[in-house]
């Protein structure tokens, strides 16, 4: 078995950083970069991408909402369809521009926070955020959730797509994650995240809270890079799926 180990990055913003990057990069082999709109700036951006190329691992644009002080996890309410794919598409392609800098191609994007919450479950957002991605380079790829809108709109608009499972949250049974203001929504010790993604990997399902399987193919897996202990779960992680017998390796290789 093979799959990829990603992790949202370069959400520092001038002199405010947040998470370990470089120690992360280590790590895992595929890395999701914000775009300057919930976190990032031109240098962030640049250096996670120079520290990404320098150590082989995946490039992907990270797009959320303009909420640099909520995070890009407040849904911004009045945004059109039309809106969510323009500023997605402006996300990527300067995410794009900087890696050109440095000679860097970016591979895939993976929308972020509230944006991600609800393209799971809308298929008119999922969809304008595809429109976006195709449109700006087809030759990318899609990382969606197995089962949601993501997965669909990426199969309408003929994208390639990655399929991702989190480490570190919960689902509810609609195949969505369980929202961070739920108990048990996100997870913490990094041997219950290890046990609970080896038997999602060895099923070959998203395993909710309530014990509901909802079948589908794993391409990567998700530990956040701004969880204080995310550095040691990813290392966790990493190993526990090494001992397996499972191959680590960026999903554009094999998608």
């Amino acid at each position: 078995m093979r799959v990829d180990l990603n992790s949202d990055l370069g959400e520092s913003w001038g002199v405010y950083e947040l998470g370990a990057d470089a120690d992360m990069l280590s790590v895992v082999s595929s890395a999701n970069i914000a775009c300057g709109f919930h976190a990032g700036d031109p240098d962030v951006m640049r250096q996670t991408v120079i520290r990404a190329r320098d150590g082989n691992v995946g490039i992907g644009a990270h797009p959320g909402y303009l909420d640099l002080w909520g995070f890009g996890r407040r849904k911004i309410v009045g945004d059109s369809l039309e809106d969510i794919e323009k500023q997605t598409a402006y996300q990527i392609g300067a995410l794009m521009g900087v890696a050109a800098l440095e000679g860097a191609k970016v591979t895939h994007v993976k929308t972020h926070g509230a944006l991600g919450n609800l393209v799971a479950e809308d298929d008119g957002v999922a969809g304008a955020v595809a429109k976006a991605v195709k449109s700006v380079d087809p030759d990318l790829i899609l990382v969606v959730m197995p089962g949601m809108a993501t997965e669909r709109a990426a199969e309408v608009t003929g994208l390639r797509m990655a399929r991702e499972i989190y480490a570190d949250r919960a689902y509810q049974d609609n195949g969505n994650l369980v929202p961070r203001s739920q108990p048990g929504a996100v997870i913490h010790d990094a041997e219950e995240a290890a046990a609970s993604v080896l038997k999602m990997l060895r099923e070959g399902a998203v395993i909710t809270q309530g014990g509901k399987r909802i079948k589908g193919r794993i391409d990567t897996i998700c530990v956040h890079g701004d969880n204080p202990a995310a550095v040691g779960m990813a290392r966790a992680l990493r190993a526990s799926l090494e001992a397996s017998g499972v191959e680590i390796a960026p999903f554009h290789r094999f998608v």
